[in-house]
């Protein structure tokens, strides 16, 4: 196993992006062979990235490569550990499928839009996510999250003419600077303890921190991994600059970005703060439970397609928050088996968010590429004119939604098993909010069903809203290869999850000093266990078996009752009312509307009806309704801030005097303090 070529594997990968980044630019003015460059390296990068991934996860014992940089405190060291091959690798398979759909979907970028500025930013943020995943020390990885930062703003506003798209950068950035200011200042407490800034330093010196260092740190890191994570209450960037962004980016943003903050936090919390208090897993696993609640509930009240995935993004990220939050309370409660299993269904989820959202962001993607619009209000039928799109974004629908067999089911199974566990493994109020957290997901599973169900009706079912629904065609070949691509990783993922969870006993070695992944395998290799004296057992195999089985005689007899009566194609009924149109057809506003008035204390909605008469009051020409939900924590929270902070703002102005002797004595006095604070004993 020492022999595995981890290390030349991640240099040709690094070098991939590199060099695609730089030929980008070289070649902007071509743009046909830009766009092939582009592409081809990102998927060569991507390729060796995760060949480095695989080898790096069955190589066992980590490996680090440091060049020294002659600044102190200060080397370009690299850790491939489990961790970081398991990141490594989701980012391959994103970035594999993302470049080959890329092919097809940059074609329209052809001269209209920069592309070879597009691929210099697309290759920077490829590899800056590769140096934050594999980053042994504080200031490198906060390069390359900072890096990864602008690349993903410049992303974001690649559309930079649209008004929209330039607020949502703006806040997408001020958001960026809020959690790398947070992140600064907890590298920096840890560091002063351990005196070094390596990784490996901080796991060392874990055990020299006070409750109040370790209390700070915890909440420093939570933040500012939380907003990079989109967690509620700093999720507010994430709806706003996902819509926006090319389709490409957008999936991206969503399946690896996000998943930043959710390493940063496994890194920290399981590997360099030492065992954290119960208080701290609670708190994980609260603002989990809220995440994914109000996540999906907002979802549900979205019109546009891709704002309504980006709400499903929180709501993802808050189930990989509960099962984090779970092992964290296990791991200081002496669980070590249970702590594994709440960590596995985590990562596991991880990993299957970031290929189901990714697919769906991608078939959401070659909707607007072939009608031109992202509002679900002015779609449907699309299921005849693209229905490998539509199969694929089907796929990825039932993915998100839980369902068996395909792998958003395998990891929202283990999650509920790791709460239920909770009940009896427990005490206090632990006791009781575990079973009250998985009550919650299951409320979320319920209502994630429910979205998709419109999602997928409203935008590919019925009859066409629109002249660009009624003109669609499929998306290009390649597009159609990169969905379908992820689409069978879903079912892979789900129907083989008992082969690849496994794989997942270095990363509990690594974070839990246990192997736990082989555990939860029964019944050589087709059943599914909890691990646990009374936990669950479940066979995503058996389940598809089962589904094939009752699948076929239905086939069987509606081919028989065909060839035996005659059959005639009609109209579908139509409640006995001649000439319906499309304007009979349910909206995604009626379909969610009994939901909104359930939730009403949340939405706050505001209606607003016009009446407009032509002769006479009682015989109304036209009628328009209008809805809209209140942006409750942007109301009540941030605008609240901003106002304080313009407050502020404007008293300090008084110190912008315009006198440079004022200027020179504030100089003079700041020199002074710093000397005295220096001098101090």
């Amino acid at each position: 196993m020492n022999t595995l070529p981890v290390g030349p594997a991640f240099a040709l990968s690094l070098a991939a992006y590199s060099t695609g980044a730089l030929a980008s630019l070289a070649i902007w003015r071509k743009p046909a062979l830009c766009r092939y460059i582009c592409c081809g390296s990102a998927l060569a990068g991507a390729s060796f990235g995760g060949l480095a991934a695989v080898l790096g996860i069955l190589q066992g014992a980590p490996l680090r490569w440091s060049i020294s940089s002659g600044i102190p405190l200060f080397a370009y060291s690299f850790d491939y550990d489990a961790l970081a091959g398991f990141f490594n690798l989701t980012l391959a398979i994103l970035a594999g499928a993302v470049s080959i759909y890329s092919f097809g979907y940059l074609k329209e970028f052809e001269g209209k839009r920069n592309i070879g500025f597009f691929g210099f930013l697309f290759h920077l943020l490829l590899l800056s996510l590769t140096i934050v995943f594999t980053a042994a020390n504080a200031f490198l990885f906060l390069i390359g999250w900072e890096v990864m930062a602008l690349a993903a703003y410049g992303l974001v506003t690649f559309y930079h003419e649209d008004r929209e798209t330039r607020r949502a950068g703006l806040l997408y950035i001020v958001m960026a600077h809020i959690d790398a200011g947070c992140l600064l200042l907890g590298f920096a407490l840890l560091m002063q303890v351990s005196g070094s800034a390596d990784f490996a330093s901080f796991r060392t010196a874990a055990g020299h921190l006070s409750s109040s260092q370790q209390a700070v740190a915890f909440v420093l890191f939570f933040v500012g991994f939380g907003i990079k994570a989109g967690v509620i209450p700093f999720h507010i960037w994430l709806p706003a600059a996902h819509p926006v962004a090319p389709s490409n980016i957008s999936s991206l943003l969503s399946g690896v970005v996000l998943k930043a903050g959710i390493y940063g936090m496994t890194r920290v919390f399981l590997d360099g703060l030492g065992v954290l208090p119960s208080w701290a897993g609670l708190l994980v696993l609260i603002v989990g439970v809220a995440s994914a609640v109000l996540g999906v509930l907002y979802a549900l009240m979205e019109h546009d397609l891709k704002r309504l995935l980006a709400y499903h993004s929180i709501e993802n990220i808050g189930i990989i928050l509960i099962g984090l939050g779970a092992a964290l309370v296990f791991r200081v409660a002496g669980h070590p088996q249970l702590a594994g299993l709440a960590l596995i269904a985590a990562l596991f989820h991880t990993l299957n968010h970031a290929i189901f959202k990714c697919l769906l962001f991608l078939g959401a993607g070659s909707v607007l590429h072939s009608t031109g619009t992202r509002n679900m209000e002015e779609l449907g039928g699309l299921i005849r004119p693209m229905p490998v799109t539509a199969f694929c974004f089907l796929i990825g629908a039932v993915a998100i939604s839980g369902l068996p067999p395909l792998n958003g089911f395998v990891s929202e199974w283990l999650t509920y098993q790791s709460l239920l566990a909770g009940f009896g493994a427990t005490g206090g109020l632990t006791r009781i909010l575990f079973p009250l957290a998985g009550s919650m997901l299951a409320l979320t599973g319920a209502l994630a069903a429910a979205c998709f169900v419109k999602a997928f009706a409203i935008t590919f079912l019925a009859l066409p809203r629109n002249a660009g629904s009624r003109s669609a065609h499929e998306a290009p070949r390649s597009m159609l290869v990169g969905m379908s691509w992820l689409a069978m990783a879903c079912v892979a993922l789900g129907l083989g999850a008992t082969w690849f969870l496994p794989a997942f006993d270095a990363l509990t070695e690594q974070l839990l000093g246990q192997r736990i992944g082989s555990n939860l395998i029964s019944s050589h290799g087709w059943v599914l266990s909890a691990g646990t004296p009374h936990g669950g057992m479940v066979s995503t195999s058996v389940i598809a078996i089962a589904l094939l089985l009752l699948l076929i005689p239905a086939l069987l007899v509606v081919s028989i009752a065909a060839r035996r009566f005659a059959s005639k194609r009609g109209p579908a009924w139509d409640c006995g009312l001649p000439g319906l149109t499309e304007d009979n057809e349910y909206t995604a506003t009626a379909f969610s509307k009994a939901l909104r008035m359930i939730f009403s204390v949340l939405y706050q909605p505001r209606r607003e009806i016009q009446t407009v008469f032509d002769v006479s009051p009682y015989f109304p020409k036209a009628i328009r309704f209008e809805s809209e939900i209140e942006p409750t924590f942007e109301k009540r929270l941030y605008v609240p801030l901003k106002d304080l902070l313009l407050r502020f703002a404007t008293r300090m102005r008084a110190i912008q005097a315009g006198s440079i002797h004022a200027y020179l004595a504030y100089i003079f006095v700041t020199l002074v303090l710093l000397l005295l604070f220096g001098v101090r004993p």
